[in-house]
């Protein structure tokens, strides 16, 4: 019987490493100039919601993580400070993600005593987003740092823009500008809702929360609505069971 010879089959290439740190840096800054450009709206919408220019620029420079920064300005706008706990707790629980996201990206860039100290200041979507889409350490590492820090520079930058267009501007919603975070977010999780058990949390939150808002204080309704979606990864409702294996043709047949 003659014997078949298979020829080996090519490793996948290397990438570049200099190529890899290029492309980070292009990342970064497209990343940085379309995150940057929305800091508009929430200086606008913060000043709005009664908060000065100088509270809106330390809460950009301080809380630094845009999803929690328009949930505390939208519950203050709605409910006052009566609604400062819920406000709290709502921008608080919005943050805790950057907590996954600082294990995730532990090994990667802390790798000194003052990077360890800086880098949760900048560890937000963005930073790692853009830094787990690359495959070199240093193109890692260069992905995280400049989309954070230019991110950081530009969202302070563009939120004292909008606080002092604030006044000039008039009501916020004429613009659009109040749509602005809901359409970064649905942007950051339309990926994610490829299984049943995603579209399940999103569609079971999205009720709980619409249908409590016109009767609890502002903040509640999203904090009721992430209870919800706890509760339903936690159980693990709605995942998609694996599929049974099949035993091959001969097997079978025996």
């Amino acid at each position: 019987m003659p014997r078949r010879y298979h020829r080996p089959v090519d490793a996948a290439p290397t990438p570049d490493p200099d190529v890899e740190v290029r492309r980070a840096w292009r990342d970064a800054l497209g990343v940085v100039l379309a995150t940057s450009a929305y800091g508009i709206s929430f200086g606008a919408l913060s000043v709005a919601s009664g908060l000065d220019v100088w509270q809106t620029c330390v809460l950009s420079l301080l809380m630094f993580t845009g999803g929690s920064q328009f949930a505390f300005v939208g519950v203050i706008g709605a409910g006052g400070l009566a609604a400062a706990p819920a406000a709290i707790a709502s921008s608080g629980l919005l943050g805790v993600r950057n907590v996954a996201y600082g294990l995730r990206m532990a090994p990667v860039v802390a790798t000194s005593r003052m990077r360890r100290v800086l880098a949760p200041h900048f560890t937000i979507d963005e930073s790692t987003a853009v830094s787990l889409a690359l495959t070199g350490v240093r193109a890692r590492t260069v992905g995280f740092w400049a989309t954070g820090i230019g991110i950081w520079i530009g969202w302070n930058l563009t939120t004292l823009a909008g606080a002092l267009l604030g006044d000039v501007l008039g009501d916020p919603k004429q613009y659009g500008l109040d749509a602005a975070a809901a359409a970064a977010f649905l942007a950051l999780l339309w990926p994610r809702l490829r299984r049943r058990q995603p579209i399940a949390v999103g569609v079971a939150a999205a009720v709980v929360a619409t249908l409590l808002t016109p009767v609890l204080m502002p903040g509640v309704p999203v904090l009721v609505a992430a209870v919800v979606a706890v509760v339903v990864g936690w159980l693990n409702l709605f995942a998609e069971r694996p599929a049974p294996a099949r035993l091959p043709e001969r097997q079978r047949e025996s």
